[in-house]
Order: structure tokens, then C-alpha cells, then sequence
């Protein structure tokens, strides 16, 4: 996606210039005075703004302020002419992160922006680290009868060093799994650190695995770890690894079979002490025959997989994970009705615990003393008849495919169109949900 850049600036031949030699590059938006600018920093998300110093309603130095207000995130590049170098200091104390001199050489200018644009991403970096060691889970891991099939394997894997890939639909709990063998482990006192790689830039996902040197690169002011040495000793969860770049894959590999790698500015060869998980809900085997995936790699990751079934086919398991989900919703006294219960079990689930989890605290929020109704959430009208669920409720049979493109597609509806806030509700990256609409051909519901 093409980062944003505001130009405050009155004069008009030169935002056009800079307009046409961005084409392309960035999303270019012009204002001429300081007050147009605010106004456009309050409706977009701009990521870089190149402000003026003397504009027609004010010193542009003036403006930095109320336009961190607005975002904090937004990198200002000040522009001041050789005179007025005072007002350069008084903006980059009111929180401009770089500055011009005019007249401003093109390519001067693009080093600014390669800059400012870098930070932003390392900033986003920063917020990407999850250490989750204790925290809450949003799809719980409760080992119940449904899974027993897989209780050897779950076993196997918390008493060995191999690596683990563990698959299946969004929402199953699929990095509950990882924590929980982690924690049974012999390593279970050591870090545990998640990853999701469809979240990162790809342009860094090398540096945050791997870390890097300071200078290596623009905007690496200090050098820094990277996520390899951090989860040195104990378990690192690569989340959807199935979106990994092929020319990372390659590296992985390299790591994974010599326990060694190198940062990023640095020739050094550093010993790699980590247990790895990977967690995928694409299909991997067809990622491997259309070769968006390296079969090298899945064997060597998978030297123990691990299917997470959705919760259609572990229906037994459903009042337990009720019982545990409700724990961590509300503190009060809480009761689902044997009807409401036996409903429950009926549904398909397409989306998996984390649906059942947006159930339970849209009931939470919506219930009338201690019991919840669950089943008009779900568009189960049929308790008022009399009936019951069980026998009233007949799914027809769907592919899985048919299944997920309706949730999504409801989801989307609930959401009035938001992308965003579709994406945080399943559990899965923009990226992967703006492939699956156009994968499905989902009709957009509004504006994102």
C-alpha cells in the first residue's frame, strides 16, 4: 500500500512538480495554507507531512504541534529558506523530524523521505512485538474429548526440541496450541515470543527476524536484536508463515538447518538457540504446488504438524469452552439454558472459538439478568416455536470454502464495511482478507 504525503505549501507550480515526480511513489495530497492541512491530517492517515514555513495563514513551525495532535505517528519534514534557519530549531523542538533548505534538490528530498518513510516502519515494528508469556488468549486451548485424537501428537511435541507446524481454520486456536505446548515444555521458563509474519513490511521483515546493525540501512540510528536473539533459549511462533516472502523462506531455511544466521550490516555468524513453531490457516499443500511456497521448508518445519479441527467437528468441546470463555468475559454469575446449550452445539461455527467468544460477549452485554440468550445472535429463531434446535436446525452441506465466504461476507456486513475492523474481528492480517474477498468476489458493503 503507497504511503501518504501532505505538501503545505501556497506555491502552487511547486506541489505539482512534486506531485508528478511522486506519481506512483506516494499518495500526494496538497494544501495550501496551514489550516487546509490540519483539515486534511483530521480525515486521512497521512504518513509524511513536507510543511512550508511561511504559508498565507501562518509560520509553518507554528503548525507541527496540532498536527502530531492529530497523529502522533506523522513524520513532519519542515522546509525553511537559508534565512530563517531559526525557525528549522523552532520546529524541530515542536516535533518536526527532519528539515530542508530551499531551494530543495530532488534528490535531497527523496533521502528525507526514505527516512521518515523507514522510521515509520520500524515504529510499527516496535508495536508488532508480542511477548506472550501469560497473557489472554482470545481462542482458548481446552484439551477436551474433541481433541483427543490428537493428545500423542500435542504430547510429543511439548516434550521435544523438533519443530511444529500447526494448521487449520481461523479461529481455532491455533496459537492457543502453540502456547500451550510451550508451556509444557522443558524449556517453559524461557521466552515465548509470536510473530506475525503477513503483518510485517515486507521490505523488514529480515531486520525484525534477524535484527540488524546500526547504519545498516536508513533510519537504523542504533543497532538492535532481532526477534531469533530475543526468543534465544525458548519458542519462537511464526504466524502465518504461509505469507512469508519466497526470498525469506530461503533464508529461514538456511537458519533453520546450520543454527545459525547473520544481522543485517554485520558478517558475523551468530549461534541460533530456538525452538520454532509455524502457523498457517492457508493451504499448504497447494501453496507448495503453485510454488508460492518451498517444500524444503515445510519439511523442515513440519517435522510435527498438528491440524487444529474447526468446532463443528469437536461439537462435545463446546459447553466447556462456554464455561472458560465466560470465566474471562465477566466476572458475574452467568447461565446458558440447556436449550440455549444444545442450540450451541447445533450451529456450524464457521467461524470457529472466536466466533463463539463475539457470541458470548454480545450476549454478555445484551442479557437481562443471569442467563444468556445466544441463539437470536446467531439468527436462530427457532426456540420461540418450541422446537428444538437440534432437530429444527438441518445445515445443508457447504465446502469450506462456501462457509468462510459467507462469514466473511457477514462479518463485512456487521462491520458496515470496514476492512479493518473485519480483518481484527477474524483474526487475520488486511493483507489476507483483501485476497480473500477478491478470492470469493464479496461484493463491497461500503467505504473502508
Amino acid at each position: 500500500m503507497l504511503k501518504t504525503l501532505l505538501i503545505i505549501d501556497d506555491d502552487a507550480l511547486f506541489c505539482d512538480a512534486l506531485k508528478d515526480h511522486f506519481a506512483g511513489v506516494m499518495n500526494v495530497l496538497i494544501a495550501p495554507s496551514g489550516a487546509e492541512g490540519l483539515g486534511l491530517c483530521a480525515q486521512k492517515a497521512i504518513d509524511v507531512v513536507l510543511l512550508d514555513q511561511n504559508l498565507p495563514d501562518g509560520e509553518g513551525h507554528t503548525f507541527c504541534p496540532a498536527i502530531l495532535k492529530r497523529n502522533e505517528k506523522t513524520k513532519i519534514v519542515f522546509v525553511t529558506a537559508y534565512a530563517n534557519f531559526k525557525h528549522a530549531v523552532n520546529a524541530m523542538k515542536a516535533g518536526a523530524f527532519d528539515y530542508l533548505s530551499k531551494p530543495i534538490e530532488l534528490e535531497e528530498l527523496d533521502i528525507a523521505l526514505q527516512k521518515a518513510l523507514r522510521t515509520i516502519d520500524l515504529e510499527k515494528i516496535e508495536l508488532l512485538h508480542t511477548y506472550q508469556s501469560g497473557r489472554e488468549q482470545a481462542e482458548p486451548f481446552i484439551p477436551g474429548g474433541g481433541l483427543a485424537p490428537f493428545s500423542r501428537l500435542i504430547d510429543l511435541a511439548a516434550q521435544s526440541e523438533a519443530p511444529v507446524l500447526i494448521t487449520g481454520e481461523t479461529g481455532t486456536g491455533k496459537n492457543a496450541l502453540a502456547q500451550y505446548i510451550h508451556e509444557r515444555s522443558p524449556f517453559r521458563r524461557e521466552p515465548f515470543i509470536a510473530i506475525n509474519c503477513a503483518a510485517l513490511p515486507e521490505n523488514l521483515i529480515e531486520a525484525e527476524l534477524f535484527g540488524y546493525e546500526k547504519g545498516s540501512f536508513t533510519g537504523a540510528v542504533s543497532s538492535r536484536k532481532g526477534i531469533f536473539e530475543m526468543a534465544s533459549g525458548g519458542t519462537l511462533v511464526l504466524d502465518e508463515i504461509g505469507e512469508m516472502p519466497m526470498g525469506l523462506q530461503s533464508k529461514l531455511l538456511g537458519v533453520l538447518d546450520s543454527k545459525q544466521m547473520k544481522k543485517i550490516g554485520d558478517d558475523a555468524l551468530r549461534p541460533v538457540n530456538v525452538r520454532i513453531m509455524a502457523i498457517t490457516n492457508t493451504h499448504i499443500d497447494e501453496s507448495m504446488r503453485v510454488k508460492s511456497f518451498r517444500a524444503d521448508l515445510y519439511y523442515r518445519l513440519s517435522v510435527i504438524r498438528i491440524h487444529m479441527p474447526p468446532l463443528r467437528e469437536r461439537r462435545e468441546d463446546i459447553p466447556a469452552l462456554c464455561r472458560h470463555l465466560l470465566k474471562k468475559i465477566t466476572p458475574a454469575e452467568t447461565e446458558i439454558s440447556d436449550e440455549e446449550m444444545q442450540g450451541l452445539m447445533s450451529y456450524h461455527w464457521p467461524g470457529n472459538i472466536r466466533e463463539l467468544r463475539n457470541i458470548l460477549e454480545r450476549a454478555v452485554l445484551l442479557r437481562n439478568g443471569p442467563r444468556l440468550s445466544t441463539l437470536e445472535l446467531l439468527g436462530r429463531k427457532d426456540c420461540a416455536t418450541g422446537q428444538s434446535p437440534r432437530d429444527s436446525f438441518q445445515p445443508h452441506i457447504q465446502t469450506l470454502g462456501e462457509l468462510e465466504k459467507a462469514h466473511i461476507a457477514r462479518i463485512l456486513h456487521e462491520t458496515r464495511g470496514s476492512y479493518r475492523d473485519t480483518a481484527r474481528m477474524l483474526g487475520i492480517s488486511l493483507s489476507t482478507l483483501k485476497r480473500r474477498i477478491k478470492e470469493y468476489a464479496i461484493p463491497k458493503q461500503s467505504s473502508d
